[in-house]
């Protein structure tokens, strides 16, 4: 109709993104398919060989003006509940002092990551026992706990996320667990059923393709205007 000024609708610019502790490429790759400015780091380099991954320590690269950070996998074996007995009896070849340094050590990253000047920050962590808590600089208990299997991935893996300036993630495909002492729960379980060895440590901070989309999408996509 004449005189009618159609006006568009707004569009989100792509986000400036950083993915600390992460070197399988999973979230980078899945918000750089969304056309996001998006980088990954970590100590090791990444796995698939991206120029877009920094070796260094994620804490060198949260004054950069980022518009997001997703730390995905910070060292949390001391942070956990499910580690919190050897901060009394330490594992054969170890020292009591070495576990409570390395909790002080642990807390510290996890501390200036979720303090970081950041208006969102997503941060993955098992849930946490008292001493951690009580050594991170304004400790929130974790925004919501998901499991692979909500997101179309046949695996177990509960995955907490601390969120700050973001939503909490959707369920985008919801499987049906196996029945317990079956197969398929056997195959399922494989993260907790990881045998010992150099690889273990990957197999059980592995981040899930259906996880990782559901971040883009949700976190990278119109939800995010609702956040902020």
């Amino acid at each position: 109709m004449a005189g009618i000024i159609r006006i568009p609708p707004p569009q989100l610019k792509p986000l400036k993104l950083l993915v600390g502790c992460e070197t399988s490429g999973v979230v980078r790759r899945a918000f750089a398919e969304l056309g996001h400015d998006v980088w990954s780091c970590d100590l090791l380099p990444a796995d698939d060989g991206s120029n877009r991954h920094i070796v260094c320590d994620v804490r060198d690269l949260l004054n950069d003006e980022w518009d997001m950070v997703a730390v995905m996998h910070p060292p949390c074996t001391r942070l956990c509940n499910s580690g919190v007995r050897w901060l009394k009896t330490p594992p054969p070849g170890r020292t009591l002092e070495e576990m409570w340094a390395e909790l002080d050590e642990g807390a510290e990253l996890f501390s200036a990551c979720w303090n970081a000047p950041i208006a969102r920050i997503a941060i993955e962590n098992p849930v946490m026992h008292r001493y951690a808590k009580e050594r991170i600089r304004d400790y929130r208990k974790p925004a919501q706990t998901v499991q692979p299997w909500w997101f179309g991935e046949p695996a177990f893996k509960a995955t907490s996320f601390y969120l700050r300036g973001l939503l909490p993630l959707r369920e985008t495909n919801r499987l049906v667990p196996p029945k317990p002492g079956t197969d398929e729960h056997k195959f399922w379980s494989q993260v907790h059923r990881a045998p010992p060895g150099r690889d273990r440590w990957k197999i059980r901070s592995k981040t899930y393709e259906g996880i990782a989309a559901a971040m883009a999408l949700q976190w990278g996509g119109n939800a995010l205007r609702a956040a902020a």
